[in-house]
């Protein structure tokens, strides 16, 4: 069996028992698609361990930081008018994203960026969403970084099933 097609019937079983766990008992604490996007992340970073704990680490700091641009936005603290303020913060603090690439965990700037981005999307446009202060699970930082944990794991555990189907066929 070829290389693809068996990585296409791991993803394909493990995805759906992904999306069941997160639409079903895990609802509520993690988020399908980010889940999904740590997958991405782990296998375009590599598949391999590495790429475990750059996914992982990456997408937690960009959503630490995201949940900093949140509060930021939302308590204005320079009172700057309008869409000036929450601009200038977001822009300060994706500087931070990028910056940080000299430390090998925080290197796969993607990672860092896709952790920001899903945890401001969720933050922004969800109508229960916390705040990044909170510690319960309408915290969207909380929520992006266990999503990213559990979706990065199902990467790496559909890299090894993958592998196994492979070499069986």
């Amino acid at each position: 069996m070829s290389k693809l097609t068996a990585l296409s019937i791991s993803i394909a079983v493990l995805g759906g028992i992904w999306a069941f766990l997160a639409l079903g008992p895990l609802a509520g604490f993690v988020l399908v698609w980010a889940g999904f996007i740590a997958w991405a992340c782990f296998f375009h970073t590599g598949a391999d361990m590495p790429a475990l704990q750059k996914t992982i680490v990456g997408m937690s700091y960009g959503a630490v930081i995201a949940g900093i641009a949140l509060l930021l936005a939302t308590t204005n603290p320079l009172s700057i008018p309008g869409a000036v303020g929450p601009a200038i913060y977001i822009a300060v603090t994706v500087f931070f994203l990028v910056i940080v690439a000299r430390f090998e965990l925080l290197s796969v700037v993607p990672a860092n960026v896709y952790g920001y981005a899903a945890t401001a999307a969720f933050g922004l446009q969800t109508a229960n969403a916390g705040s990044a202060l909170t510690m319960n699970m309408t915290n969207p930082v909380l929520i992006v970084i266990l999503s990213t944990i559990l979706g990065a794991v199902f990467g790496l555990l559909s890299a090894k099933l993958a592998a196994a189907i492979e070499k069986k066929a």
